[in-house]
């Protein structure tokens, strides 16, 4: 993981099952290509894009994401939905967060062995890596991972029967989840946003090779997407509970969030509940006492800690 990396356009990736991975060195959103490229059938499901840039990254709600050139990892990957409930699609990136943060945790632990330091000895001593509801990866409170996704329609065109043109099928859903991960930059890199930001080179103490790790990402989130399928969203409740820091802490959910890097502070546009974190229901949903004594199961909203 930590070995020195070779040059972005001689990476080695497929997406889901062999599909395949398409490599920019610069570009403007791959989320934003993806959608338009799904649309139009030119790509399928298990599709992956990779940037070593962007120049129009962003996140939820349109708040910046900042791209520098061969530090970090920006991709997308077109996840097939077949099998999957509608009602039950939000439950994919809280898989995908899950799985990833315990990708990240199993190189720390590594980390701590090849230094000969216990693994016990670092989760007790340092900040964790964790989920923050629904889907925002922590070291401590810093955030360095952030994942935006989105149902698209993917246009199918099918064989016709003999004597005839090709058919198209109808459009089938996908979910195009867009993650970006700060590896090899630096936490000053981002103090202009004035939010609580990390990077894996700094919480590892090592500069990481982005595709080796980008591989173990695709490979952890494939498998789990397959367990997900059989076993539903409970594994990874469960997950969530034992590497949490937050349950019992006190929070802010924002409801009809249209906040941008413009109004987050003044939460323009949005409605804001103050309260306490109680749990985390068998349904991935959030359970949240606010101080006027109600209780709200929450299903969609931002989580301000």
């Amino acid at each position: 993981m930590f070995s020195q990396e070779r040059n972005f356009t001689d990476w080695q990736l497929t997406g889901f099952n062999g599909a395949p991975a398409y490599l920019f060195e610069t570009i403007g959103s791959t989320h934003k290509l993806m959608k338009s490229m799904a649309a139009s059938g030119e790509i399928a499901p298990g599709t992956l894009f990779v940037a070593d840039s962007q120049s129009d990254g962003h996140g939820r709600h349109e708040r910046t994401w900042d791209s520098p050139a061969g530090k970090n990892l920006y991709f997308n990957i077109l996840i097939p939905l077949e099998g999957i409930p509608a009602s039950n699609f939000a439950q994919i990136t809280q898989v995908a967060a899950l799985t990833f943060a315990e990708t990240f945790n199993n190189v720390q632990e590594d980390v701590a062995i090849a230094n000969r330091d216990c693994a016990e000895s670092v989760n007790a001593n340092s900040p964790k890596i964790t989920v923050k509801w629904p889907n925002d990866i922590l070291y401590g409170k810093s955030k360095f991972c952030g994942i935006l996704a989105e149902i698209v329609f993917v246009k199918r065109e099918v064989p016709a029967s003999a004597g005839m043109t090709m058919q198209q099928d109808a459009p089938r859903p996908a979910l195009s989840m867009g993650v970006g991960i700060n590896v090899n930059s630096d936490s000053a890199d981002y103090a202009h946003l004035n939010r609580a930001v990390t990077t894996l080179k700094e919480i590892f103490g090592h500069p990481v090779n982005r595709e080796k790790l980008l591989q173990a990402l695709i490979g952890n989130l494939e498998r789990a997407i397959g367990q997900y399928k059989a076993f539903g969203i409970r594994p990874w409740v469960e997950a969530w509970k034992r590497m949490d820091q937050f349950i019992g802490a006190r929070g802010t959910i924002i409801v009809n969030h249209h906040c941008t890097d413009q109004n987050r502070d003044s939460g323009e546009g949005s409605i804001k509940k103050t309260g306490r974190i109680i749990d985390m229901n068998d349904d991935g949903s959030l359970l949240f006492e606010c101080d006027d004594g109600t209780v709200e199961t929450v299903i969609s909203a931002d989580l301000e800690i």
